[in-house]
């Protein structure tokens, strides 16, 4: 089964706890890095220590949200082996998973809503890449995994 690994900045938090609670009763498997209550550091923080998890675990993908989703997307994207989407629809979620090979989802708290999150972020777990794509496409996928 695949983990969902999370982390917000000060912004994100309330959504992040209102996601994560919808998501375990949808059945997920969640791991929480923070932001903790009263304890939070700056969106590059969380989107280091999510990014480094699953950078290199294949059982993983990644949920970051912070106030617009920017900031984390933009850090997140400067690990190598991750490729962060911002989201703010199923059908974006599903295309980043299934096109582009996303392996971490960012939302905004400012413009999303919990209930709505937590759909774009389920399509996006439940969503497939397709390997399937002709090679031109795959070759552009290649082209974005540079160090």
């Amino acid at each position: 089964m695949t983990v969902l690994v999370v982390g917000s900045d000060r912004a994100g938090f309330q959504l992040k706890q209102d996601v994560i609670e919808l998501l375990k009763q949808r059945g997920f498997e969640v791991e929480d890095l923070g932001c903790d209550q009263g304890e939070c550091g700056e969106y590059p923080d969380y989107a280091r220590k999510v990014a480094k998890v699953v950078a290199n675990n294949d059982n993983r993908l990644g949920l970051l949200v912070c106030g617009t989703g920017i900031g984390m997307s933009i850090a997140a994207n400067k690990y190598k082996n991750v490729r962060a989407a911002l989201c703010h629809s199923e059908y974006e979620s599903q295309i980043s998973r299934g096109k582009f090979n996303a392996n971490v989802i960012c939302i905004g708290s400012r413009s999303i809503r919990a209930d709505a999150a937590a759909r774009v972020v389920t399509r996006f777990i439940r969503s497939e890449f397709k390997s399937n794509l002709n090679e031109q496409y795959l070759e552009r996928i290649e082209e974005m995994a540079y160090s």
